[in-house]
């Protein structure tokens, strides 16, 4: 008999984000910070690589961005209805051993993937400083967990709607000129983002872990899609990653790669919400 992946609660975070808990008991017990799944919304659907937001008994939730057709068609699956495939715990837990003064950055949607990292860090007695970048004060997501989840919050704002006015950028330089002594930086969120965070601590000298969403098909090394370089070497977000020393990583050609299929992406999503449209109107 096949697994059954049930959504046990589905919740729209914005307009433009779902949480979803799927009930996968196997998963839920061993996964770890830093780990990711791979979903399918139904049969026919794409692979779809989500990072482990977090787990509460026998479920598994993850966040999502609905910004494609396969991510258009795993938000149309309703509460209690289930996915297709639901696969993992895959790739390497993020490290957090010894580590005793943190700034974890997150910015936008990565957010959802720093909070599991803040918080086992938090949890395993490390003082963390948690910093989240949203454009303006509507989409700001999971403030109360990362509260929750961190020593300090600090809130920031590109238009300076809400928190600190600016760039996570300022913020973490802010905290550093201030005299901060981190341990490590981890930087979550768009390939821009981490790209000027590990020039920023690259100046301060402070080992910084980069969290790598790369194009993925299979999530197990088999494809090489999801290929990085990494001083200077070949290396597989999903089997080797998806952390990697945020000072090693090629940014510019990950940078090139991730946008190949962007224009099709948004032919999909048009086509879909399209058909969406067409059926409410039927």
């Amino acid at each position: 008999m096949s697994q059954k992946y049930e959504i046990l609660r589905k919740e729209e975070l914005t307009p433009d984000i779902g949480r979803i808990t799927v009930c996968a008991p196997l998963i839920a017990k061993k996964a770890k910070a830093g780990q990711f799944v791979i979903v399918r919304a139904d049969a026919r659907g794409e692979r779809i690589p989500l990072t482990i937001s977090g787990t509460e008994g026998d479920g598994v939730t993850v966040v999502y961005q609905k910004i494609g057709d396969s991510t258009l068609s795993l938000d149309e699956v309703p509460q209690g209805g289930c996915v297709a495939d639901f696969v993992g715990p895959l790739g390497r837990p993020t490290e957090i051993e010894g580590v005793r003064r943190a700034a974890v950055v997150g910015g936008g949607l990565g957010c959802a993937i720093a909070l599991p990292v803040a918080k086992a860090l938090h949890d395993a007695g490390a003082q963390v400083d948690l910093i989240g970048g949203f454009k303006t004060k509507k989409i700001v997501i999971l403030e109360d967990e990362m509260k929750a989840a961190s020593t300090n919050l600090y809130i920031c704002t590109d238009d300076g709607s809400y928190g600190f006015p600016g760039f996570v950028t300022a913020k973490l330089e802010e905290l550093l000129k201030a005299g901060e002594k981190y341990d490590r930086v981890y930087a979550i969120g768009p390939l821009v983002m981490m790209k000027f965070i590990c020039r920023l601590t690259a100046k301060y000298d402070v080992p910084t872990i980069v969290s790598m969403n790369p194009i993925m098909i299979d999530g197990t090394g088999m494809c090489g899609c999801c290929r990085v370089t990494v001083g200077g070497e070949v290396k597989f977000a999903c089997v080797d990653g998806p952390d990697f020393d945020g000072h090693k990583v090629d940014f510019d050609e990950t940078i090139a790669r991730a946008s190949t299929y962007r224009a099709f992406e948004d032919m999909r999503r048009k086509e879909h919400l399209c058909r969406l449209e067409g059926m409410a109107n039927g």
